[in-house]
């Protein structure tokens, strides 16, 4: 390697400093030693979760810090991006002992005849890889409703509005995180056009409620009729569950939920550290955890 190139790596991997590279590199794998969750049975709710090689470390973190702070036994189930290794499987397994852990070549041969009447969305499902994250958590979700969790959050305290719309049997609507601003591959005129109903605004796809009957094939099949839908790799996933929680009846988290990108935690009960921001993930979220005792929690 060259002087060059050994300049350059080490400038990208410290450009947000050491405390960052710190708890990224080191403290993050302490995590690790923490005592497994087991008893994750409640299907009350039901937490899907999509993961990768690069991710399944922070999910560990997401999930442990959901389940430390809301005291609940939420089923999970943890779907394989079609990256995690053998031992990441393994690694997962042993923290989630209860928790169903879904291969995505099994995924592949469950959910695409699913869809082989609907060719938009087995179109949409084998060329996009966020995609599972619609169908995959629909055809394995054991329960009227499901958390859906992305693994770049962290919890710091109770989520108890979260926990409350969950468990509120009257709640009858969809409830997500908002967003900086309204991040979706169509524009709410077009929907209003073609579709006849709003388009909610602000939706992120990172945290929230929903319900069942909401992630509804027909639907999606025409939503994907809508023009140039199919636009941006990410945000085509996250316009789908605006789409189908507008038609179905939705409301956003309280904005101590919101996706920021400016300011510090502050007392929410949690942080999506979305693309942007990751490096605060580490250097704020696991740090701040790390020092109000979550590991020494989580060994007991």
């Amino acid at each position: 390697m060259s002087i060059g190139s050994i300049v350059y790596h080490l400038r990208k991997q410290y450009q947000y400093g050491f405390h960052t590279v710190y708890y990224r590199d080191i403290v993050r794998n302490k995590i690790l030693s923490s005592l497994p969750i087991k008893g994750t049975t409640s299907k009350n709710c039901e937490i899907h979760v999509l993961t990768s090689a690069n991710d399944w470390l922070n999910l560990t973190w997401t999930l442990k810090s959901f389940y430390h702070f809301s005291q609940r036994q939420y089923a999970l189930c943890i779907h394989d991006d079609g990256t995690l290794t053998q031992e990441n499987i393994t690694t997962l397994q042993y923290h989630f002992p209860d928790a169903r852990i879904i291969d995505r070549k099994k995924a592949d041969e469950k959910v695409l005849p699913l869809l082989s009447s609907y060719p938009r969305c087995l179109e949409f499902r084998k060329t996009n890889h966020l995609s599972p994250k619609v169908f995959d958590f629909a055809a394995y979700l054991q329960s009227d409703r499901l958390l859906l969790l992305d693994s770049d959050i962290l919890f710091f305290k109770e989520p108890t509005e979260l926990i409350n719309r969950i468990e509120n049997l009257e709640y009858q609507i969809n409830t997500l995180n908002g967003d900086v601003e309204s991040a979706y591959t169509v524009e709410p005129d077009v929907v209003k056009n073609h579709l006849g109903f709003d388009l909610a605004a602000r939706i992120n796809s990172g945290l929230g409620l929903i319900h069942k009957n909401s992630l509804n094939f027909d639907w999606i099949e025409e939503f994907l009729t809508l023009p140039d839908i199919i636009g941006h790799f990410w945000r085509i996933e996250q316009t789908l569950y605006a789409l189908c929680s507008s038609r179905f009846g939705v409301e956003l988290l309280p904005p101590t939920y919101d996706v920021h990108l400016e300011g510090n935690i502050n007392g929410s009960p949690s942080r999506h550290y979305v693309g942007k921001i990751r490096h605060l993930m580490y250097s704020e979220g696991i740090r701040h955890l790390v020092q109000n005792r979550l590991l020494k929690e989580l060994q007991r």
